[in-house]
Parts: structure tokens; sequence; C-alpha cells
């Protein structure tokens, strides 16, 4: 990582980073934590409710921040660059429209600072072990069942797996610093949010251990000793943390064009070994040609895997001629974009009698969801990233008049809330169409020493 300040005083250049509580954390660390020549004077938040107005702690900082360092609301920026004399701004998140990360940048520009993105070269860690990395275009394409189909794989064929998970740090920065998961017990310890479990409780079901926290460099030294192989699960459409040996990019058929206008989904599209085209059997003959389309045109060269996701439910009875109320994968229908999932999929699949709309019921930081996020219709997001979420949640499900929760999001959702009605769990897994992949994943242990 190189940079120019504007001043030409000796002086550190002063530095924000512009993040939501994941990206922004790794960056600091690995560029920028034990730099004399830089100082980190504030990290803004976005995405995430409720990280402003916490800090990133002396432990976690290192020396040359005793203080640590705070972390205040984006909507501050301008003031921040002004009161804090900061030249430089490196934006530091994921899943956001081409458009707007420049938006960003003529801000950080008409205050008076330069604007960075940090690229692979300077964020990413190199592990002595073989690296899958499984990343993706947009949020919600299908990562991590296609993560936990490879996990899985390389468990069956006697390798041991270290599954690393892209951050996702809301509670206690220092409890956070490393974390393994491989019970329920180490999710109720740590107090996991609802969006945390959506992520981890696959793999501890599967019987795989999966790693995070914030400092991925002492992440990856333990998940080393422990393991012969290493799994990426990507975050949003982030490019890994750790540098790939072979690099998997999932692209959403549904939103095929994304990958061409989003960032960093376009990095990681660019830089793919392997694509894979999730959703085949909810996409269209021209959409999936789109899709082709779009990767071909940045990445000739990339072999590409038609996948798709198998949707099933242990109680059809649940389902069949009900009334329903869809709970969906949260930031898949936040910021990723898209209005229905594999709930809405079951649904039809089993014979629901009909989606009951939840709009005229929704209540406290749910119905605030909608009002953030107006292309939610029949799919609620299964928000949870403190008690008062989960409090709606259950009162908003509770004040519909369905009679059946159809919950699509990977959590045993009876653990945490009583909706008042019964819970139909979808259940969903990644099946290719074709051997692309699998032949992929036959050469890549092959080299394997």
């Amino acid at each position: 990582m190189t940079h120019q300040p504007a001043t030409t005083t000796n002086s550190p250049v002063r530095v924000l980073i512009m993040g939501a509580a994941g990206r922004d954390f790794h960056n600091f660390n690995v560029a920028f934590r034990d730099r004399a020549d830089y100082r980190v004077m504030a990290f803004t938040a976005a995405q995430i409710p409720g990280i402003g107005g916490r800090s990133y702690p002396p432990s976690l900082a290192g020396p040359l921040y005793p203080d640590g360092v705070p972390i205040r609301e984006e909507r501050e920026l301008e003031t921040l660059i002004a009161e804090l004399e900061i030249g430089l701004v490196v934006f530091a998140y994921s899943d956001v429209a081409h458009q707007d990360v420049m938006h960003a940048a003529s801000r950080v520009q008409a205050a008076g600072a330069d604007f960075q993105l940090l690229g692979p070269r300077s964020t990413m860690l190199e592990s002595r072990l073989p690296v899958i990395a499984v990343t993706a275009t947009r949020t919600g394409a299908g990562k991590s069942a296609t993560s936990l189909h490879i996990a899985r794989w390389l468990d069956s064929k006697g390798y041991r797996v270290a599954i690393l998970r892209h951050p996702m740090p809301y509670g206690d920065l220092e409890r956070q610093a490393v974390q393994r998961f491989a019970t329920e017990d180490d999710m109720a310890l740590a107090q996991c949010t609802v969006e945390e479990r959506e992520e981890y409780a696959p793999y501890v079901k599967a019987g795989l251990p999966i790693y995070a926290g914030v400092d991925y460099g002492r992440i990856l030294e333990i998940a080393e000793h422990d393991a012969d192989v290493v799994v990426w699960d990507g975050g949003n459409n982030d490019f890994p943390f750790v540098r790939p040996d072979l690099h998997l990019v999932m692209v959403d058929p549904l939103r095929a064009s994304d990958g061409l206008t989003y960032h960093p989904g376009e990095t990681n599209l660019r830089m793919a070994d392997i694509c894979v085209i999730g959703k085949v059997g909810a996409a269209t003959p021209a959409q999936l040609e789109q899709a082709r389309s779009t990767i071909t045109s940045v990445n000739p060269t990339a072999r590409i895997a038609l996948a798709d996701l198998s949707v099933g439910l242990a109680d059809e009875d649940l389902v069949r001629g009900k009334r329903v109320v869809v709970v969906g994968d949260g930031p898949t229908l936040t910021h990723g974009g898209l209005a229905t999932g594999a709930g809405t999929i079951a649904a039809a699949q089993y014979g629901a009698a009909e989606i009951v709309d939840p709009r005229p019921f929704l209540v406290g930081r749910i119905d605030h969801a909608f009002e953030a996020h107006p292309h939610l219709r029949t799919e609620i997001p299964a928000l949870g990233y403190d008690a008062q979420d989960i409090r709606d949640l259950e009162a908003t499900l509770r004040a519909i008049p369905a009679d059946t929760v159809l919950s699509a999001t990977p959590i045993d959702l009876a653990a945490l809330i009583d909706p008042g009605k019964p819970i139909a769990n979808v259940e969903y897994a990644f099946a290719e169409r074709g051997d692309v992949l699998g032949a992929a994943l036959d050469l890549f242990i092959g080299r394997m020493p």
C-alpha cells in the first residue's frame, strides 16, 4: 500500500476508515495498525445498526493507539474530515453499488481529503495451507451453501477443514478477537446475534468447526494448527481476507448484471477461477444467458459451473394448504436487495394456500427495516442484532394472521422466539448440475501435499 500525503510535513497521514464492522477492522489490522507514518483517527459505521458510538479497543488497535480508535456514524463524514484534519479516507465495506462508492468519493474529495480503496495485494493474508475461497457478486447468491458443500466434501475425503467466515463483530470486540464455534453452546456463550447464528449454525450442525472474529492474522494462525485445508466463506460480496489457491465466485442469475455494477463483486468476478451460476431452477433461459454473458465479458477464461439450491421441509403438513408468513435471511433481504428467497420457493413447492402480506402488522424495528428497504414485500428479514430486534420480530409474527411461520433462515427460530404459531423450517443445500466444480475439487486435492 502506498499513498502520497497531501501535505509536505513529516507528521503521520491522518486517516479515516469508512466501514461496517468487518472489512474496515481487517484493513486497519493489516495495513495501518503498526505503521507510524499513518494515524487512523476514526472509523465510520454503515449498514449495521448500533455500531456507531463505540470504539476499536486499545488491546486490538496496538501500542500506537493507547486510547483505541473511535467509531462514528457515516453521516458525520464531512464534519470528521474537518475536525480531525483527515488527509486520507479509505473505503472498506462491501455490497455497494459502484455509483454509491463514487458518491462517497465525491463527498470525501469535496471535503478536502484523498479517497482510497485497498486491494487484495495490500490486504490478503498468506496461508501455509491450501485455501479455497467462496465469494460472490452480491449478497444472497448462495455462498454459504456452496462453502458448506465444499467443506463437507473435503471432510468426507478425510481432510481436516477449517472454515473461516467473513467477520461479523457486532458485540464486545475484545471478546470477539478470535472465535471458534464447534457447538451450540459455543454460540450461546459468545452471545451470537441472529445474523451470526445464520452463518455459523449450518457448519456446527454438520460437525465442522468455523472460525471468525476481528483479528484474522491470529485467527488464521490458530486455524492452521487445527486443519489440513482452509475454506473461506465470504460475506456480502467482499473479496477474501486470505489468498486463495482456488477462488469460486457465486453469480446470481436473478441479478446477473449486478456483477458489473456492485463493489467489490466485480473485483471477485474478474479474479474468479470458477464462476458458479446458482439458482438455476429459479432462472429463465434469458437470465442464465445474461449471467454467462456477464461472466465472459470480464473473465473469459473462468470456468463456469451450474448449480441449484435443493429446498426441503421436515413437515410438509405445516405448509400444504396453509396460510404462511415467510421469514428469510436478514442480509440477503436487506442490503442484498432481494425481495424473496428460499422461503417463497418452498411455499410454492409445498403448496401453501397463501403467503400473508406482513406489512400491515409490522412492529418496531421490523417496520423500520421495511421503510429503509422499500423493495421488501412478503418476506420478513430475520433481524436480530440485539434483544430489541428479536422482541420486535416475535411481536410482528404474533400479530400476523397466518397458520404457520415458514422460516428460511438457517437458525432454529423456535429457540429464540415464540411466534404463537408453528414454525416450518426450510432446509436447502447446494446441488451442482454437471461436474465442473466436482472435477476442479478433485484436481485441487490431487495437488495438495
